[in-house]
């Protein structure tokens, strides 16, 4: 009679190839702020700032009326299984376990830069939060945001020197202006166009890091990511517009329930043992939310 087993998942250490492959290839794992998350919601407070005044010799103070309240992440789950035949495992030369889990890695830190960022749909089926794309494109008028009011489009023939200003310029013109933590985070198609763009003193606004040191634009830090391209669900392989994201790192807020961590189902135990096939299961759950509006733009290539 076959038995059902109970596996344990097992969490990935921090120095593991599949850690250091998702850091890599995920801006918004290796940069947002991280909230560990204790059960499937979190409240995160976000401040709506706080006045200050000048006040005379004996005066009294002014109370501050900024409106505050705060964002909620819902940690969402992010997996796949995969099928293994028990004569993959023994005969291949390299370890077909690392090689798959290494594999799901580098498509998880795909999917969650594209699921944070790019996605030009509400939350709902395939759509797992809230992007920055979708929150810079609707209107809150809790927070006096407009919708667009901090997307910049390009035109046909791609983006321009204005283009690329303009769109830093709506961060640099609002409260939530920090250049020790901004930076731009980017679909690597854009380096094409950037190489050939000029200020008004025939100097480049983008620059190519040498020796360890990051690429930059006007001075900003520029992060690559292959999930930044306008999806209307949450895609590995997104196909849309790319997009180049300036940011603030503090208002990036990503919930870390669970993972990225697996489970090993071996095929000579349980009802599987009936086709000689073992299973991989691989799963991270997180959340995500960005502080204020204000404090972002888009440019959409």
């Amino acid at each position: 009679m076959a038995r059902n087993t109970m596996e344990a998942w097992i969490p990935e250490q921090y120095d593991s190839e599949v850690i250091q492959r998702i850091t890599q290839t995920s801006v918004v794992e290796a940069v947002a702020n991280k909230l560990p998350m204790t059960s499937d919601t979190r409240h995160a407070p976000r401040s709506a700032g706080m006045g200050v005044e000048v006040i005379d010799k004996g005066g009294a103070y002014g109370e501050d009326t900024s409106l505050n309240d705060d964002v909620t992440l819902t940690a969402k789950k992010f997996g796949k299984v995969v099928r293994i035949a028990e004569e993959d495992i023994n005969d291949a030369l390299p370890n077909t376990l690392a090689v798959k889990m290494k594999d799901w890695g580098i498509s998880y830190a795909k999917i969650l830069d594209n699921a944070c960022l790019a996605v030009t749909a509400a939350p709902g089926t395939g759509v797992p939060f809230a992007s920055l794309y979708y929150l810079l494109h609707t209107t809150d008028a809790t927070l006096g945001y407009t919708a667009d009011s901090n997307i910049t489009v390009a035109g046909s023939a791609g983006a321009s020197y204005a283009d690329f200003s303009n769109t830093i310029g709506f961060v640099e013109g609002g409260d939530y202006y920090d250049p020790a933590t901004m930076i731009a985070i980017a679909h690597p198609s854009f380096k094409k166009s950037l190489r050939g763009i000029l200020d008004s003193q025939n100097r480049p606004i983008f620059l190519e890091g040498l020796a360890g040191t990051p690429d930059t634009i006007f001075g900003v830090n520029i992060r690559w990511s292959l999930g930044a391209r306008t999806s209307p669900t949450a895609s590995a392989a997104p196909t849309g517009r790319p997009i180049m994201a300036f940011v603030s790192t503090d208002l990036m807020l990503l919930g870390t329930r669970s993972g990225p961590e697996s489970v090993f189902i071996d095929g000579r135990d349980g009802t599987s043992a009936l086709t000689d096939e073992s299973l991989l299961k691989m799963r991270a759950r997180r959340g995500w939310a960005y502080g204020h509006p204000a404090g972002a733009a888009i440019l959409v290539g």
